[in-house]
């Protein structure tokens, strides 16, 4: 059949398969079908199809990681002046939310203890409560 002379795409690469790939593959098979067994249009329709769809779920997947990020960093400010209790190097821990700052998409908190230095990079995940 026409698909086994189009070479594989490797799943684990970073690569990812756009639209003009996808018609390249398409006018391969194309172009490598029996022309006494041609393949019905369907097929053709069909795999267009699921690759629109399979392109509007990247993109909606790529609108919805924005707006988790976005409500992660909105909640992490708004622990801003906040008393929190923490767990930190296996130690529970209270103070007040001092700073946030990011790497990346990633926030990251300082906290003031009522007694001792500030303690820096602490990750949401870290947090148990929030008075």
């Amino acid at each position: 059949m026409a698909i086994d002379s189009v070479n594989t795409v490797n799943a684990t690469s970073n690569s990812s398969v756009n639209q003009q790939d996808f018609l390249r593959i398409l006018l391969t098979q194309l172009n490598s079908q029996n022309p006494l067994k041609p393949m019905d249009n369907t097929a053709f329709v069909a795999q267009l199809a699921q690759f629109s769809q399979l392109e509007q779920t990247q993109q909606m997947l790529s609108g919805i990681n924005q707006l988790v990020s976005v409500q992660t960093a909105t909640q992490t400010v708004a622990l801003l002046g906040k008393t929190v209790s923490l767990l930190n190097n296996n130690a529970y821990t209270t103070g007040v939310v001092s700073n946030v700052s990011f790497s990346g998409t990633t926030p990251t908190l300082s906290v003031k203890p009522a007694a001792g230095a500030d303690i820096n990079n602490i990750e949401r995940k870290q947090i148990l409560d929030v008075k």
